[in-house]
């Protein structure tokens, strides 16, 4: 069991990003250009002008109690509102910061090492996985060492920095997959097979505009190869995916686009291709373990007190010691800050606190402590209040979960009563049943926002049964609704000439193993979705049954609809009652804020080129360290083959990835310099097959220098584009002797250089 420790952090990035601010305030940078750089930074546009949302990464949902401070200064000091709100991605959100106020927010969680780098955009976003990860009973491994080894690859990844759109995974510790790999672009489950430790790999699943089951990648792969399947995974998705549609740009849609087998061929032949580069990579290394329990948390967290599978007593500080965690934040730490008056009570002493008995746990065990977190949404004041809490009582590790709640790890059973006590001084409790409730912020913020998803959702309950209610202010899905038990997504419809908001039904969702996406019902307005949950949940309570997903699949195709048919129609005289949305004085409208903000367009072709081409050149500089060569020199070629394609796109003309014909295209349209390099370098990679190391590390040399080159012409064409990122991080200079002695001694070539020219 560990917090993240690792820094995530660059003081230089949040330089240029201010830097940024300040060329678009200028009018030195447009609109989209500026919109495009501020998302990979994790700062969205909320519909409110003049303030943001900033999202934070966090790992695997692990945060250290200095990093729930940060969170809380952010929130307190720059935002003009003082919430926190928990994501179903385990993410942070804090909204209403002023985009002057930005650059401060990440300066202060750098200090903890927390950034908001790739939480948006089209990159591969926050890495999810299991909330009780270190600590259940069921899991064969803490895959959390496995998240820091996936988020420390792709962070910066020139990979990911400008895929056709955003990419997300998921980690489980078990093969009861909590984490919902069913639901992602990319699912890991920890598994063990004839003994051998491994992970099960799942992919092109997906919500929103047509949701998709994620399909079986890899059955079982060892644990060092599988950074190798996930860089494959998103390496089909930045050369394959749509980029011009982004309503048909995630990966999922190559499943409709190859069939399933034919994915299965292309991400075989990347895998192959990865393993190849990746070979000499360090990998994570997981703790294995032998399962001692069978006792299934759940999506999210536990809904009550789980005992985990360390030992209690003075064993707790050494496996904390033993995973990384610095020593104050194992033991009680009272300096620096104070009790407040109503925690003073509740927080009491270490050695004083008082006992609460469980039921089928040990004595010795420590305990998961859930935490409700009414739609994720965390005032600093009791943020402030939990990590003073936390500390009287030597506790220092957080999570948070998909179900939008905490989880305090590592509570001993003399401290239980204490704390809920001390919780309880904060206005927050344990999870309790009908409260199993998630939504997105909605229209309350977002400018994809249909409905009031944050109004509605705390007026419905999952009742006695304590069912699973997500709530989505648009079909995008952010709460889930297709893995609720019933979920609901907000829609505009037409009833009698007037516009109603509506929320779309599904029923008998789950992401976990053995599930499936939910089956769509019917719409209902708005107005009567607390009546239509609470007869859905009558009917259920009913019939007797135990599981709601296993009731919900053996009603007849019409039965909801049946069951909902006086809640779904609206007669003339009935418009004026659901004209109105949850929360609203006015009736209602979808209003037009120009979509969402996922893409910078003006920079896809050419900048997204320019990455690739980084990628392209990472393997070859480690298959070259292999000595490769033919491999590496095919890296060289396509470095070429997408740089000058983008050239020529970027000036008119159309795609050529043939190199002899793409050598005559760019000689037609930049002649000089920079066509006969080109032309140069084409002819020698045209035949790989008897280059010498010495030879190709000269001609690799010349191709870094050509796209240092090019990329000084792309910005002379276009003054905004930021390549920086994208180029050779070392002196690439002084090739063009060298490289004309490699010509000559190659008679072939130079003929094909004269012919071009």
């Amino acid at each position: 069991m560990s917090v993240n420790t690792n820094n995530l952090s660059d003081l230089e990035e949040i330089d240029r990003f201010e830097q940024a601010v300040q060329s678009f305030t200028s009018g030195q940078m447009d609109a989209d250009r500026f919109t495009a750089f501020r998302l990979q930074h994790g700062v969205y546009g909320q519909r409110q002008e003049g303030v943001n949302m900033f999202r934070v990464k966090v790992p695997g949902g692990r945060l250290s109690l200095e990093q729930l401070d940060a969170l809380a200064d952010v929130a307190e000091k720059y935002a003009q509102r003082d919430i926190a709100h928990i994501t179903t991605r385990q993410s942070i959100q804090i909204h209403f910061i002023p985009l002057d106020k930005i650059s401060a927010s990440m300066r202060r969680l750098a200090q903890v090492g927390l950034t908001s780098r790739e939480a948006c955009s089209n990159a591969v976003r926050n890495m999810s996985a299991c909330a009780l990860s270190g600590v259940c009973p069921r899991e064969h491994v803490d895959v959390n060492t496995h998240v820091d080894g996936a988020v420390q690859h792709f962070l910066r990844n020139p990979l990911n920095q400008q895929l056709p759109r955003k990419f997300k995974i998921s980690f489980s510790a078990c093969e009861a997959d909590c984490a919902q790999a069913l639901l992602q672009d990319a699912g890991v489950v920890a598994t063990v097979r004839n003994g051998q430790h491994g992970f099960m790999v799942k992919a092109c699943g997906g919500l929103g505009h047509k949701p998709r089951k994620a399909i079986v990648v890899e059955e079982f792969i060892p644990e060092h190869e599988l950074l190798f399947s996930l860089e494959a995974l998103v390496t089909l998705h930045n050369k394959y995916s749509d980029r011009t549609k982004r309503a048909k740009s995630r990966i999922k849609f190559l499943i409709d686009r190859f069939g399933v087998e034919g994915f299965l061929e292309k991400y075989r032949e990347e895998y192959t291709r990865t393993r190849q580069a990746l070979a000499d990579k360090p990998f994570p290394r997981g703790a294995w373990r032998t399962q001692s329990g069978n006792e299934i948390p759940g999506p999210g967290a536990p809904r009550k007190l789980f005992a985990q599978h360390q030992a209690g007593g003075m064993t707790r500080c050494a496996d904390a010691a033993g995973a990384g965690m610095p020593p104050d934040r194992l033991l009680p730490q009272t300096a620096g800050f104070t009790i407040t008056s109503d925690l003073a009570s509740a927080v009491g002493s270490p050695s004083r606190m008082a006992s609460s008995p469980t039921s089928n746990v040990s004595e010795a065990s420590l305990f998961v402590l859930p935490v409700a977190v009414p739609l994720g949404d965390l005032r600093v004041a009791q943020i402030r209040g939990i990590t003073q809490l936390l500390r009287a009582h030597g506790l220092g590790e957080v999570h948070t979960t998909q179900d939008q709640n905490l989880a305090i790890l590592n509570v001993t059973q003399e401290q239980v009563a204490a704390l809920r006590a001390g919780l309880a001084a904060l206005n927050l409790r344990e999870p309790g049943a009908g409260d199993n409730v998630t939504a997105c912020p909605g229209n309350s913020t977002c400018r994809l926002g249909i409905t009031s998803s944050m109004s509605v959702a705390p007026k419905l309950s999952g009742g006695a049964k304590d069912l699973r209610i997500r709530v989505s202010g648009c079909h995008n899905g952010c709460a889930q609704p297709e893995t609720g038990d019933i979920g609901i997504y907000g829609e505009g419809k037409r009833v009698h000439g007037k516009l109603v908001p509506h929320y779309q039904m599904y029923f008998g969702g789950s992401g976990t193993a053995g599930g499936a996406l939910a089956l769509k019902g019917p719409a209902v307005p708005a107005a009567r979705a607390e009546q239509a949950v609470a007869r859905v949940e009558q009917a259920y309570h009913d019939s007797g049954a135990e599981s709601f997903f296993a009731w919900s699949r053996v009603q007849q195709p019409e039965f909801f609809h049946s069951l909902l048919a006086d809640i779904i129609e609206v007669k003339k005289g009935d418009v004026a009652d659901v004209m109105r949305d949850h929360g609203d004085t006015t009736d209602f409208r979808v209003v037009n804020l120009g979509g969402g903000e996922c893409a910078g367009v003006s920079q896809v072709l050419i900048g997204a080129n320019f990455f690739e081409a980084a990628h392209e050149r990472d393997y070859r500089n480690a298959l070259m360290f292999q000595r490769k060569l033919e491999e590496a020199a095919h890296c060289s070629a396509a470095i070429l083959r997408l740089l000058g394609s983008g050239l020529a796109q970027l000036l008119g003309s159309l795609r050529q990835d043939d190199l002899a014909k793409l050598a005559v295209q760019l000689n037609r349209l930049v002649p000089g310099a920079l066509a006969s390099e080109f032309a140069r370098l084409a002819a020698l990679l045209d035949n790989t097959s008897e280059l010498t190391v010495a030879e190709l590390e000269i001609i690799n040399h010349a191709v870094d220098a050509w796209t240092v080159e090019a990329s000084a012409f792309c910005t002379a064409q276009d003054a905004q584009l930021d390549l920086s990122e994208a180029l050779p991080k070392v002196a690439v200079s002084g090739t063009g002797e060298a490289l004309a002695k490699v010509l000559a001694a190659r008679p072939d070539a130079a003929q094909s250089c004269k012919e071009t020219a």
